[in-house]
């Protein structure tokens, strides 16, 4: 850009097909299940989505900043948010 001017990133505002159905997975699913909590949440992202748990943390992580994401399931990016933001302070 002319003069070194940084652009803002710019919000997304759709959804992939699988980033979709990543939030869908997390909303329909496992809505009260505690984040860490191993065994059928794990089998079941490997089975329905096709990817590791550590992929699947990794994309959800990524689409808690979308303002798509948060039109889509509100309640449950907030959450996720708020668990994001108490973890990330308790390791400072």
């Amino acid at each position: 850009m002319a003069g070194g001017a940084e652009r803002a990133p710019v919000a997304r505002l759709t959804l992939s097909g699988r980033d979709a159905a990543l939030l869908d997975f997390e909303h329909g699913h496992w809505p009260r299940l505690a984040p860490a909590a191993p065994g059928p949440k794990e089998a079941a992202i490997r089975e329905e989505l096709g990817i590791s748990p550590t992929r699947y943390y990794q994309l959800l992580n990524g689409l808690l900043d979308s303002e798509a994401a948060l039109a889509r399931h509100p309640v449950m990016i907030n959450r996720l948010r708020a668990v994001r933001e108490r973890r990330r302070v308790a390791r400072q």
